[in-house]
């Protein structure tokens, strides 16, 4: 080799920073910024807010319609994050609103609760309406509960742009107490909206026929502890989606006996308020209403076993004999009288009977027939054991399938006593 031979000339190297940013943008605007969009479209909104390195990707980002993940606003700063990402991320399709911290707020809503405006005037303000660009939104949470300060809300008034998002299919509020809006406002405002969970906010206003709207999309219902929510049950009864339905501590009124075979295609879960003839804490006015009742209820349950929770059905959703009742009289001493209503399973074998507040019963009322005796599967011996041990409970008020009249209840505590 001819080692006088010239050696070849290096590479010339960046000659700075800028260069080389210069030489790695050109590489990544090589890939279009369509391209791009698809590649981030499977990454989580944090990833792609640290991947925006140039023109192009940051085009890209804009585009992009960013895979469900959940970004929670719960300070100032994730607040300014979120209107960072309002511009270079307006595709985001979950947001959680949560508390902001101590001392600062949203800024008031229309007709806002004066009081509590004067209290917060001097906090921190944070504009709300930024949320509007995420026209892309499908899920929405909101939940401005202080936990060790109850009274603690930074949205005050009524917010339209909180609920008009046409693509949204799920809103949930919870404990905001100065969130002033109405069902209307959903109906109008979110056409796609398939589940709905508003849970203790007293300023939601409205009738559940504005609902309607959202007939062919609803899914899910819930709305507990919103007391100025009115209407019918039955207003929902031909909803072909909906699959759980929530309303206790609600007014809205109806009769559970009204729930036909067509009615509720698909519901599955079904949770009423005393309101309705039949909901949770419901009283009767007549002990002779009751056993047709429960063949209501015993229908509903061989439709959908599912309907009701376990420990609500058990309890008899804490059904009683309404005090206002011409059969209701004050108890005399010790046993109480019967004018509580129960659930009893024995085996597959469903039945029900009447009982005290100190835990004497009637006489067990069969709504499902015994099980047979002659095939194997049928769990005739497991009902067996489990009645004789329900039927050791009956005592005061054996032989009465129903509560004893006054009279019979005063002989009845008279022979209790001296036994």
């Amino acid at each position: 080799m001819n080692s006088s031979a010239p050696a070849p000339a290096p590479a010339p190297a960046p000659n700075s920073r800028n260069d080389m940013l210069l030489a790695n943008e050109t590489t990544a605007e090589e890939v279009s910024a369509d391209e791009v969009a698809i590649i981030f479209s499977f990454l989580p909104h944090q990833d792609i807010m640290r991947a925006r390195v140039c023109k192009a990707w940051r085009d890209a980002a804009k585009k992009t319609l960013v895979p469900p993940s959940n970004f929670v606003v719960d300070s100032v700063r994730s607040y300014n994050a979120m209107r960072v990402m309002a511009t270079a991320l307006p595709n985001l399709q979950q947001i959680s609103l949560y508390h902001l911290g101590e001392g600062h707020k949203y800024s008031d809503g229309e007709d806002p609760d004066e009081e509590r405006a004067a209290v917060t005037a001097n906090y921190i303000t944070h504009d709300i309406n930024v949320i509007s660009s995420f026209r892309n939104l499908r899920v929405l949470h909101i939940n401005t509960k202080l936990r060790w300060e109850i009274h603690e809300a930074p949205l005050n008034g009524r917010y339209p742009v909180l609920f008009d998002f046409p693509l949204l299919r799920e809103l949930s509020v919870t404990t905001s107490f100065y969130l002033k809006f109405d069902l209307g406002m959903l109906s109008a405002g979110c056409p796609s909206l398939k589940e709905l969970n508003v849970i203790f906010t007293d300023n939601l206003t409205g009738d559940l026929s504005s609902l309607r709207v959202l007939k062919d999309t609803l899914e899910q219902v819930v709305i507990v502890n919103c007391r100025e929510v009115e209407g019918d049950l039955m207003d929902l009864a031909d909803f072909p989606r909906l699959k759980e339905l929530n309303l206790r501590g609600t007014k809205v009124i109806g009769d559970i006996r009204d729930i036909t075979e067509g009615d509720f295609p698909a519901l599955d879960r079904l949770s009423l308020p005393r309101t309705v003839y039949g909901g949770v804490g419901y009283e009767f006015q007549s002990i002779s209403d009751v056993p047709s009742f429960m063949q209501a209820i015993h229908l509903l349950l061989q439709r959908t076993p599912t309907l009701f929770r376990e420990d609500l059905l058990l309890t008899a959703f804490c059904w009683c004999l309404s005090k206002d009742s011409p059969d209701w009289y004050a108890y005399h001493q010790i046993p109480y009288p019967p004018f509580n209503l129960k659930f009893i399973r024995a085996g597959s074998r469903l039945g029900w009977s009447w009982c005290s507040n100190d835990n004497h019963s009637c006489e067990i009322n069969w709504l499902d027939p015994e099980p047979s005796r002659s095939s194997e599967s049928s769990g005739y011996e497991t009902y067996i054991e489990e009645l004789r041990r329900l039927e050791q409970r009956i005592n005061v008020y054996k032989g009465f399938h129903d509560p004893p009249s006054e009279m019979e209840y005063r002989r009845l505590c008279e022979e209790f006593e001296r036994s």
